[in-house]
């Protein structure tokens, strides 16, 4: 991990705090100064603080249910962070894994472990995002109550998204209602779900993410939990398919 965020996660200073001792001269690596709060350091080195070596804190694994009109940030925008929810201490050094739109809600995991969440939404270990869609029209073929085979097909056999030059990978769709799905999708492509819609003519109107490989939405909107050590251990699960 970066250097400033090793120290905060090893001490309580602020990642504004942490980048003034390493740019300060007052941070050792492996015997060395080190001033680049960028440099990468692993749990291993030797990194001297003050004459002590600092030990980095237990990592931490959350999730949270995201309400509307809140931002994917550390720090508020147009909108208020989603870690203005959070009441924890040394906050500065966690991060959003797999990160939604303003206007999406739903399942947000949240760590200060970056591997475990690269593992969880690394594209080439395919790890499944269970989102349900709210659509502006009905895609129930109105011969049948089944969704039309045209929409089926795109999103099964992949679709060619403009400005893309891969299609997407094959997606599942579970009808709920004629304008309610529950969409799975292995990719996180830039704002994919909207495009993937829009691409057969609809639009989504209301868009909540309810699971990411084995982990599934189970508390109120605005809340959040500790993971679970079995929940925390499927990424490894992921990445090793």
């Amino acid at each position: 991990m970066r250097l400033d965020k090793f120290l905060c996660k090893s001490t309580h200073l602020t990642r504004a705090d942490a980048t003034a001792v390493i740019e300060s001269g007052d941070v050792s690596v492996n015997g060395q100064v080190e001033m680049s709060v960028s440099t990468q350091v692993h749990e291993n080195n030797i990194i001297i603080l003050d004459g002590q070596r600092l030990v980095p804190r237990p990592s931490r694994y959350l999730m949270f249910n995201k309400p509307a009109n809140t931002l994917c940030s550390n720090v508020d925008g147009d909108y208020p962070s989603v870690f203005n929810y959070l009441t924890l201490p040394d906050i500065c050094d966690m991060h959003i894994a797999g990160r939604l739109d303003a206007d999406t809600t739903g399942l947000l995991l949240i760590t200060d472990d970056g591997r475990w969440s690269f593992n969880l939404f690394n594209p080439q270990y395919h790890c499944a995002k269970v989102y349900k869609v709210t659509l502006r029209n009905s895609i129930v073929d109105d011969a049948s109550t089944e969704i039309k085979p045209a929409i089926k097909a795109l999103f099964t056999q992949g679709m060619l998204l403009p400005g893309e030059k891969v299609p997407t990978k094959p997606a599942k769709l579970q009808l709920l209602s004629s304008n309610e799905v529950l969409l799975t999708i292995t990719e996180g492509r830039y704002h994919q779900v909207k495009r993937m819609f829009a691409y057969v003519g609809n639009k989504v109107r209301k868009l909540h993410r309810q699971q990411v490989g084995e982990i599934t939405l189970d508390i109120p909107e605005g809340q959040w939990r500790f993971l679970t050590e079995q929940e925390v251990a499927s990424a490894n699960i992921v990445s090793s398919n």
